[in-house]
């Protein structure tokens, strides 16, 4: 006889993070954030939302995003302007 257990969703614990976006290679649709911790994390145009136009970053603006793991290491998701 097999018992079957239902499955739990495990709560991932979600962190927001600020930095400033540093670089911008528009043609490409990618960025670099520098967090407040010093750290530099990969960005999509497509991790950004829509309340924030990628096509208008020029870099040094103020964001916040959540880190997720990727195959080439972490990267900023949901990318957003920070609150003041």
């Amino acid at each position: 006889m097999r018992l079957q257990c239902p499955i739990r969703e495990e709560e991932s614990e979600v962190n927001v993070t600020t930095g400033t976006v540093k670089k911008i290679v528009s043609d490409r649709g990618f960025g670099f954030i520098t967090a407040e911790d010093g750290k530099e994390y990969f960005f999509h145009r497509s991790a950004v939302e829509q309340s924030l136009d990628f096509d208008r970053l020029a870099g040094g603006e103020r964001v916040s995003f959540e880190v997720e793991p990727s195959a080439r290491g972490p990267r900023a998701v949901n990318v957003r302007a920070a609150n003041s």
